[in-house]
């Protein structure tokens, strides 16, 4: 799960610095387009063109680079894709989360084992989807019956196919 999270927030942060140099380079060869189109996205959002033009004129003065990250690509420094954190982050989440299973798998006898293991994993997401929801102020029971009816869906289809290919 690390790895994977951590190649996938790497690939974003790829992408990101990709468009910055793009950002970098058209500011050096059209200084005058780049604050056109800056100017045009405070128009849209609502700025009288005067004013517009103004705070563009001012940004860029400031940190063009910024600016433009900000108001043109959407990055900002909350955002900025950190590879290493995500995978920590992945990793601990995991390994939390897998701690109850875990346990129920352990102490269930063999006859019980895998209905009280997905029982349990169920019960546990539901819980961690409602932490999440809560975090992010997200509606709890909604966010925790998506978590929990997605990871049910992916717990069938996985026993699925290893019951096809004589696993199960």
């Amino acid at each position: 799960m690390a790895i994977g999270e951590y190649v996938s927030v790497h690939s974003q942060a790829d992408s990101e610095a990709v468009a910055l140099a793009q950002e970098r380079e058209e500011l050096k060869h059209d200084p005058v387009g780049e604050r056109r189109e800056l100017t045009e996205i405070y128009v849209r959002r609502g700025l009288e063109s005067a004013l517009a033009r103004q705070v563009a004129e001012q940004l860029m003065a400031h940190d063009a680079l910024a600016a433009h990250a900000r108001d043109e690509l959407g990055f900002s420094a909350r955002s900025v894709a950190r590879p290493l954190q995500a995978a920590v982050a992945s990793a601990g989440s995991f390994a939390t989360g897998a701690v109850i299973p875990l346990l129920v798998a352990w102490l269930s006898s063999e006859s019980y084992v895998i209905p009280l293991t997905v029982a349990a994993s169920l019960i546990s997401l539901f819980i961690l989807g409602a932490i999440a929801a809560r975090a992010g102020g997200a509606h709890l029971l909604r966010a925790a019956l998506r978590v929990t009816l997605w990871s049910a869906l992916a717990m069938a289809v996985t026993a699925g196919v290893g019951a096809l290919v004589g696993m199960a």
